[in-house]
């Protein structure tokens, strides 16, 4: 496995390699890596030749500076990880100016509306700031294919939306969400909570199967107020949003519409620990 920390090496890299007609499969990650993130590097195996990985905690999509302080860096264990699967060709890890060569600031997309939905309303810039590092870094891998966790369901639709603006030769591939034992969305947020705070916080996981129980069966505000009692009674977590929205656009939805495709999606804060997760409803 090799590790490239600076631009012009890796670029030079991924040009040898395209001149010998491998096919690159590539996921991008903010490190903190879990088994979430090393399943898309299987999922790439299996379609590609070549498997790139990077790690760069992108300071542009957050809007909260404590956040991005506090945010996990384990990039000695990551790479680590990453050898392990046996599968990852090369590991990137850029410099903030191999990615803002004109400085730390975000370009301005129009993705269709998507980007004003969910995440778009409480983190005003979020998804400029997630454009811009995905597009440079897509444009210096130039993958066949890339892989994004359903966990960021929003983001993944984001992503598609960028490629197909951009008219990117580029396969973008969403991969299930992984799952801690007791239910709860893998992130590299959880390696702030304590035990018992990520023992408790399954209830998010097991809240979203009720709101399956319930789909098609009660109203959408009777779910959305069923959801908002379940987080009342929960000591240290708020409930930041919970929505039901229509897959291919992400508007909120206020009845089921027949030969439409509907998802929950929930934001919960344990502490100041922000959980995020979401279920396609059967």
């Amino acid at each position: 496995m090799e590790i490239f920390t600076s631009k012009k090496p890796f670029t030079d890299y991924i040009e040898r390699q395209k001149e010998m007609g491998k096919k690159i499969g590539f996921a991008p990650t903010m490190g903190a890596l879990h088994q979430g993130h090393l399943s898309l590097y299987k999922k790439a195996d299996q379609e590609n030749d070549l498997i790139i990985a990077s790690i760069f905690v992108n300071p542009t999509q957050f809007n909260n500076p404590q956040d991005l302080e506090k945010y996990p860096r384990t990039t000695e264990r990551d790479l680590k990880l990453l050898e392990q699967t046996g599968v990852v060709d090369a590991v990137y890890l850029p410099e903030v100016q191999d990615l803002y060569p004109d400085g730390l600031k975000s370009k301005s997309y129009d993705f269709g509306g998507l980007e004003n939905e969910m995440e778009g309303k409480s983190r005003p810039g979020h998804f400029d700031g997630v454009g811009t590092v995905v597009e440079e870094l897509l444009q210096q891998v130039k993958p066949d294919n890339a892989y994004f966790g359903e966990k960021d369901f929003q983001q993944l639709a984001i992503i598609e939306k960028l490629v197909e603006n951009l008219k990117l030769p580029i396969k973008i591939h969403g991969a299930p969400i992984f799952r801690e034992k007791n239910g709860l969305a893998m992130s590299s947020r959880n390696e702030r909570l304590s035990s018992s705070q990520r023992e408790a916080s399954k209830i998010i996981h097991e809240t979203l199967l009720k709101v399956n129980d319930w789909f098609r069966i009660i109203t959408v505000p009777e779910i959305n107020k069923r959801v908002k009692d379940i987080f009342d009674d929960q000591r240290g977590m708020v409930l930041e949003y919970f929505i039901i929205a229509d897959e291919e656009t992400l508007k909120e939805t206020d009845f089921f519409y027949k030969g439409h495709n509907y998802r929950a999606f929930i934001v919960v804060l344990v502490n100041d620990v922000r959980l995020i997760d979401n279920l396609h409803l059967d």
